[in-house]
């Protein structure tokens, strides 16, 4: 454990800055700059990093370009021709003279590439046979052919050269190729870093680091204005790697700073304690439970109970495998809360996940969440549910309750967050499957509480490798239920490759039809409603569009998480390109085909809160044999006797997302069964996706595999589209240790200048990134 940082480590120099962007690359340049990257400063410019590096003198591999991928390659010309063609689109040209059309062959030595240009002949004099140089495009094909439609290019003898040999730590071998646009070439921007350096270097002196000095020296790293040269003009590619290195650690450094500052924060808010009450309303319940608590449900339970106890908020995280019991650990919370003199309120994602905790709540309390009802407990409380869809009536009372006290829990969607929402006494914030709810959302809810802030508790059932709670979740403190209560069965998970071997689809219907005849249920999971786009007689629906994927009235949240709209699917009859499966279709489809006789049912988030509500009670009670759904069903259904599920077109779903799809079923006595149709052949990645679902039942290995499939940037709930972002270099999969001793040195620094005062250069990258579009993720507490 390094020693605690003082403030000798922390001064650093008074700051110089850098010149305007503009003084420095023009005006023009800047507001390129600005238009295209968000690249306001001469600080920005230098942390716009390089993704990767050409060997200068060798060209790229020309063999690994894809389709739709905007590339710079570096080429030689083999030949130039121009040729006439008529512009249909512009009728009969002018004179009889008819515009050309130029092709341009380039070659890597391993394979050519096409370059096209329309109306632009004078290219041909430039890019003659033998001349190599820079291209920028757009990776298209035409007639078989990938091409660079009208690519932007420079030549390797022009000016660019020449500048970049100017520059006194010259990059002799190593071309830098940056994220740029199709109106911003990689060659623009290095140009225009060229002067960027040069005045980082005058100043270099005075320029403040945002690392303390301690840290640079025990890791070994490079200065500030040596590591900005080192990775946008290397010699050597351990230059650019060291530079890497320390970049990396920086943002690392910076986030858990951020991190650390939220905690810090928290600590001086005040809270209402809310110690336990002896011999009241929660040990009423315990005493009532019919099975015994996990051993990780009562240690939870008591480190929950110590931070209801304390002064200021609780910020906890509890995450915990499918099943492992997190809504009884909750509700015990609630109750000490209820105890106290407060109320719980528990905010669910959509109207059937609410509806399923009003009902899971209710049947464990029993008289004891009846409180002023007939046959309800004198020293009981009352439960509610606040929905958007709900009659005006049932609305006018959950309020009033809510804001007099009656009900000591109050559960419910966005609805919550309404400003006509008042609680009389908030005490506890409970936020179920949290990734799904906005910043503001939670902070709008929280501050129902008044000037005193209730405690929160933020619930997720897709387990978090370490590194990205680290990252993530790094303000909140992390409890994990690992452990599954007793009777749960495990589920056996199969791929149905349907294309490969049709026979397995159709033994597929048939094992739902046998688990119904023993008295099991089962669903089957679509990934989109349909209904209203059926095309033609065939019945084959167009491509599914956000419209179309099933909204739930309270939740903006889709249910295409890791989707892959181009995937073919196995529906029964249909075309091989035929897009997602559709309920409405598969519900009459199966209700007249492999399921007749059988007692059929549809669930989706277009039907109304009283048949969604209807739906699911009828299928709780046994009555419904097969549920056909879209992903509603994902999370907070629990059916104890569903025994087996069908997931339709399976490659369009997440891992995760899967991983609590199957959650569903194998929660009584018998064990589960979970199907994974897709039409993807052998070898396929998203094959190998369904297959490393199907392989293990570990959620958080799973989780790790999710985390190494998807962006990275997705994962943090960002878009990594070319512009700022938060996160670089830094990979919260590969750089676990990294991460943790940035987490180390962030809260000694904390600890010793919580204001930051004597590091301004840390605190503008710290506001930078609490500023950033990118940076929501810091909030998901």
């Amino acid at each position: 454990m390094p020693r605690a940082l003082d403030q000798s480590d922390l001064a650093g120099p008074a700051a110089a800055g850098l010149p305007r962007l503009a003084l420095l690359v023009g005006g023009r340049a800047a507001g390129r700059l600005e238009r295209e990257l968000d690249i306001c400063t001469a600080e920005d410019l230098l942390r716009h990093f390089p993704r990767r590096y050409d060997q200068r003198g060798s060209l790229t591999d020309l063999r690994r370009l894809e389709l739709g991928e905007h590339v710079t390659i570096s080429a030689r010309v083999v030949r130039v021709d121009n040729r006439p063609y008529v512009d249909r689109r512009a009728g009969a040209s002018r004179g009889g003279t008819r515009p050309v059309r130029t092709e341009v062959v380039v070659t890597d030595g391993r394979a050519e590439l096409l370059l096209t240009f329309f109306r632009k002949p004078w290219v041909s004099k430039e890019l003659r046979p033998g001349v190599s140089g820079l291209f920028a495009g757009e990776v298209q094909e035409f007639r078989g052919r990938l091409q660079l439609l009208h690519p932007d290019f420079t030549l390797h003898e022009g000016d660019l050269e020449h500048e970049l040999t100017s520059v006194r730590t010259l990059a002799d071998t190593l071309l830098p190729i940056y994220p740029a646009t199709e109106k911003l070439a990689s060659w623009s921007i290095a140009r225009a870093v060229v002067p960027v350096l040069a005045a980082a270097w005058e100043v270099s002196d005075s320029l403040p680091d945002p690392l303390p000095a301690q840290v640079v020296r025990e890791r070994g790293l490079p200065l500030l204005v040596e590591a900005f040269t080192k990775i946008h003009q290397p010699r050597t590619r351990t230059d650019y790697e060291r530079a890497r290195e320390r970049f990396r650690f920086e943002e690392a450094f910076v986030v858990q700073v951020a991190l650390a500052k939220r905690r810090q924060s928290t600590r001086t808010q005040r809270a209402t304690p809310r110690p336990r009450r002896p011999g009241a309303l929660l040990d009423a319940f315990d005493a009532r439970l019919p099975y015994e608590l996990t051993a990780g449900q009562r240690e939870v339970g008591q480190r929950l109970a110590a931070d209801l106890e304390r002064a200021h908020p609780m910020h906890r995280l509890l995450q915990g495998e499918v099943g492992s019991g997190k809504t009884v650990v909750a509700l015990r919370a609630m109750l000490q809360v209820v105890d106290a003199g407060g109320q719980a309120a528990l905010l669910a994602p959509t109207e059937v996940l609410a509806q399923q905790h009003l009902r899971s709540i209710g049947a464990l309390l029993g008289d004891l969440g009846e409180h002023g009802m007939l046959g309800g407990s004198a020293s009981g409380t009352r439960v509610r549910l606040l929905t958007g869809s709900q009659t005006a009536a049932g609305r006018r009372v959950a309020l009033f309750e809510a804001e007099s006290g009656e009900a000591g829990i109050v559960i419910g969607t966005h609805a919550l967050l309404e400003d006509r929402v008042a609680f009389h006494d908030l005490g506890l914030v409970v936020v179920d499957e949290q990734h799904r709810f906005g910043v503001e959302q939670r902070a709008a809810l929280s501050g129902k509480a008044g000037e005193v802030r209730p405690h929160v508790l933020v619930m997720t059932a897709t387990p978090i490798p370490r590194t990205i709670a680290m990252t993530v979740f790094g303000d909140l403190e992390t409890s994990t239920l690992a452990e599954l209560p007793a009777g749960r069965q495990p589920i056996q998970t199969t791929v149905v490759p349907a294309r490969e071997r049709p026979g397995w689809l159709e033994r597929s219907w048939r094992r739902v039809v046998e688990e119904v005849q023993r008295g099991h249920q089962a669903y089957v999971v679509c990934a989109r409603i349909g209904g209203q786009d059926t095309q033609g007689d065939s019945g084959a629906t167009a491509t599914a569009t956000a419209a179309d994927i099933d909204p739930d009235p309270d939740t903006t949240d889709t249910a295409m998480t890791g989707a892959d709209p181009g995937a073919a699917t196995s529906r029964p009859g249909r075309q091989a390109a035929a897009p997602a499966q559709a309920a409405v279709d598969v519900y009459e489809a199966l209700g007249a085909g492999p399921l007749a006789g059988l007692r059929v049912d549809l669930l989706h988030g277009r039907l109304t809160p009283e048949d969604k509500d209807a739906v699911m009670r009828r299928f709780a009670a046994g009555d419904t044999d097969v549920l056909v759904a879209t992903t509603v069903v994902e999370v907070g259904v629990d059916v104890s006797n569903a025994s087996t599920m069908v997931v339709l077109d399976a490659e369009r779903y997440g891992v995760s997302q899967l991983h609590q799809l199957r959650g569903r079923v194998g929660r009584g006595e018998v064990e589960g069964l979970c199907l994974l149709v897709t039409d993807l052949p052998a070898g396929h990645p998203g094959r190998a996706r369904l297959d490393a679902v199907a392989a293990t039942t570990d959620g958080f290995a799973l989780s790790r595999l999710d985390v190494a499939l998807r962006r990275e940037g997705d994962v943090l709930g960002t878009r990594q589209s070319g512009r700022r972002s938060s996160l670089r270099l830094l990979s919260v999969v590969d750089d676990e240790e990294l991460i943790g001793q940035a987490r180390e040195r962030a809260v000694a620094l904390v600890e010793a200048d919580p204001s930051l005062d004597s590091t301004r250069a840390l605190q503008a990258l710290v506001d930078r990134l609490l500023l950033s579009s990118h940076a929501a993720y810091l909030d998901r507490g």
